[in-house]
């Protein structure tokens, strides 16, 4: 019984190590979009408006993410929630600044 209890407890993925790996994902993806919305020069007015449009299941799953290690560490869903959100938009203001520095510079990040 003991065995099996270690096993199942082995197999079940920590809020935490959900956080990182959702969090890679949803930087990936956001990375990969500034990368092609940079090779189709698209302008930044564009890039701000249709930022948040994209990438949207990385970002569910990043947001679900975070509001449940939030609850795991005893936020109420509104606190909980209000960090994921946080967290989601200083992302994308990250990477709009990013694509902002690229494309004044006329350069592309690096793989």
């Amino acid at each position: 019984m003991l065995i099996t209890t270690l096993v199942l407890a082995a197999m079940l993925q920590s809020p935490s190590a959900t956080v990182d790996r959702t969090r890679v994902a949803f930087t990936e993806c956001l990375r990969k979009d500034m990368k092609k919305s940079l090779e189709t020069k698209v302008e930044e007015a564009e890039y701000v408006m249709t930022l948040k449009a994209n990438c949207t299941a990385e970002r569910d799953a990043f947001r679900k993410a975070v509001i449940a290690l939030g609850r795991a560490s005893g936020d109420s869903e509104k606190v909980a929630a209000e960090d994921a959100d946080m967290q989601i938009e200083d992302y994308h203001a990250n990477f709009t600044e990013k694509f902002t520095d690229y494309k004044s510079t006329n350069t592309m990040p690096g793989d």
